[in-house]
């Protein structure tokens, strides 16, 4: 009796067990979706359930609230997956359990405004989590406040739904509330999008398509170095701004004369902006996709968690900008055929160590054909384009979306414009990287407004303020200076004032400016005494230390001047400098001698570290 999953008789019992009413009240029984997988993944290992969504509505009267939650109640005797409990302990596959009743979870609180505001209150409880073995996954808690208004924060879990669940719930309420729930359309159950997940038969071919898109990526993409959610999402800061009209007609002209959509230069734009802040030309991030059964979307009659984000990859290096746009859709396509592949097997297809993720930026490129009065989410916020919802006396507030990945762009299509969210962690500013995607956006349509072959990697995403900034206002010299003195002059003045005082500090070692002099003046002359002359080259190959300071120094003291060689770099590299510079002498510590290989072997090297003490010192 339950063909969509596999338990023993012993774990089913365990699931009656779990169930108010037993045997009795149990309609179903099947296995979870790819993306509920992840999603239930995510629930077991946050501190905090990252996976729930709030919104908070106001209502005039007790008894309108009381109507609402009667409708309600309505939608979720329409709706299987609104009955659906997940149980995972004690059995050897998860399972989601179809309750035939359930009754809506109500807690009443008596709040003071003294401790502000009640809505403000209120969302201090969005931070907890719910019990997902008790359906429904959705809570209610309302308040009175000073005005007689009523309001209620709603919680729902993404294991059900997503925010085209809201919408959609809000239309059916209206309906009944309107008295025309009998013209609501015969939902369909969730149950049809797992039974045709269990039939599918293409692991292979997903696998195949995945590891021909990531099979050689070796090095995540993390911009700015973030990789996880702080503080679960609570530090976010958010960036809400609308691209200029004029580029957004451009940009929809663009993509028509293409043949591609609007959402694969949205993609290539961020793939520009993430190639730039990590300098990588292979970026990897997150694409939302909608992942239901292609009748059931044309429908739009079903309910459940269809949302899916999988790695994209985009390639920023020498191909045309317009060659980079078809690739973009034409992978797209093909990403949007694999909707429910699970997200830990397109991991497994890259080279990435297990453990380590892939990307940490997520891209939600949203459509909204909403009905007026529908609330939206937008990053983590619920907007709503009209405060007065579906029914007189019922006001959105607002809402709130757990953030599940450090950096986050959302786009908002609204046919006529396109609104831009950024989320980011300090200190990384939202509104400068809503600026790059901005400015991405406005060189893309420039270059294919011109029909210009210039590499995609060339197209710049610093504003011009940004830009005129790092490049002349950070320059600006405003200070007097000695014209006439050398750098080490100046260090030797700093000697005689404090000769006593930390010059440099590396580690738990440390040297005084006396020290330090003596020290640079030792190699000096050691230095002078293998024939460097003033103007002569002398390379330095040294770590980071106190020897890399006292090896720079010298040099200028003995009048050379300084080739630096950084021992990170590949010895063949290394070997194409010096056969250009030609220095007569190669300052070397030991990683720098390894670095430097057999070039090191046909030049004079010197080990900082070796050279002997000597009782004279340089004239100044």
């Amino acid at each position: 009796m339950l063909p969509l999953i596999i338990l023993s008789q012993a774990e089913i019992d365990r699931v009656v067990e779990q169930t108010p009413g037993g045997v009795a009240n149990i309609q179903d029984i099947y296995s979870l979706s790819p993306f509920q997988d992840g999603i239930l993944f995510h629930h077991l290992t946050a501190e905090s359930d990252p996976c729930l969504l709030s919104v908070q509505m106001a209502f005039g009267t007790r008894d309108l609230l009381d109507r609402y939650l009667q409708a309600f109640q309505e939608v979720v005797k329409r709706h299987d997956i609104l009955r659906t409990a997940f149980i995972w302990k004690d059995i050897s596959t998860p399972a989601q359990v179809v309750w035939r009743q359930v009754s809506l979870p109500l807690q009443e609180l008596k709040l003071n405004t003294a401790d502000g505001p009640i809505s403000k209150q209120l969302d201090q409880l969005f931070h907890n989590r719910i019990d997902l073995t008790q359906a429904p996954l959705i809570r209610f808690i309302i308040a009175q406040d000073t005005d007689g208004r009523w309001v209620l924060l709603q919680l729902l879990h993404h294991l059900i739904g997503y925010h085209a669940a809201t919408g959609m719930l809000n239309h059916e309420i209206g309906q009944i509330l309107h008295g025309q729930g009998h013209n609501l359309p015969t939902p369909h159950s969730f149950r049809n999008t797992i039974a045709q997940v269990c039939s599918e038969s293409c692991h292979d071919i997903r696998m195949r398509f995945f590891k021909d898109m990531l099979g050689d990526i070796d090095e995540p993409t993390f911009p700015y170095g973030v990789t996880e959610v702080l503080r679960n999402g609570a530090e976010a800061m958010e960036s809400h701004s609308v691209i200029p009209q004029n580029l957004n007609n451009r940009l929809r002209f663009q993509a028509k004369q293409m043949g591609v959509s609007l959402a694969s230069l949205c993609h290539v734009a961020l793939a520009l902006v993430l190639a730039r802040i990590t300098g990588q030309e292979r970026v990897v991030f997150g694409s939302v996709l909608f992942g239901g059964t292609q009748s059931t979307q044309e429908a739009g009659h079903e309910l459940g968690p269809f949302t899916n984000t999988l790695p994209f990859r985009c390639d920023i290096g020498s191909q045309g900008v317009k060659e980079c746009v078809h690739q973009t859709h034409t992978r797209l396509a093909a990403l949007l055929e694999h909707g429910r592949t699970s997200i830990t097997l397109a991991q497994r297809c890259s080279r990435i160590p297990a453990g380590t993720p892939l990307f940490s930026t997520r891209l939600n490129y949203l459509c909204t054909s909403l009905p007026s009065g529908s609330p939206v989410i937008v990053g983590k916020k619920v907007v709503n384009r009209e405060k007065q919802m579906y029914y007189p006396g019922i006001e959105f507030i607002g809402g709130w979306e757990r953030i599940d990945h450090p950096f986050a762009i959302s786009v908002l299509d609204s046919d006529m414009a396109l609104g831009l969210t950024v989320q980011t962690f300090h200190p990384v500013d939202p509104n400068r990287v809503a600026g790059y995607m901005e400015q991405a956006l406005e060189n893309l349509a420039v270059s294919l407004e011109c029909d210009s072959d210039i590499a995609v990697a060339e197209l710049d995403v610093s504003p011009i303020e940004e830009r005129n900034f790092l490049l002349h206002g950070l320059n600006t010299l405003t200070m007097d200076f000695a014209q006439h003195q050398v750098v080490h002059h100046l260090f030797e003045q700093q000697v005689e004032l404090t000769p006593q005082a930390t010059a440099v500090v590396f580690d738990e070692q440390l040297l005084t400016y006396a020290e330090l002099n003596e020290h640079a003046n030792r190699l000096a002359h050691h230095l002078i005494s293998l024939g460097v002359q003033p103007d002569m080259l002398v390379a330095i190959c040294v770590e980071r230390s106190l020897a890399m300071i006292i090896g720079v120094l010298a040099i200028l003291k003995a009048g050379g001047a300084f080739v630096p060689l950084d021992p990170s770099y590949a010895s063949d590299r290394l070997r194409d400098i010096l056969l250009d510079a030609t220095p007569i002498i190669v300052i070397a510590d030991v990683p720098g001698r390894m670095a430097l290989g057999e070039a090191a072997t046909f030049m004079t090297v010197v080990d900082p570290n070796e050279v002997q003490d000597t009782s004279h010192r340089l004239e100044r």
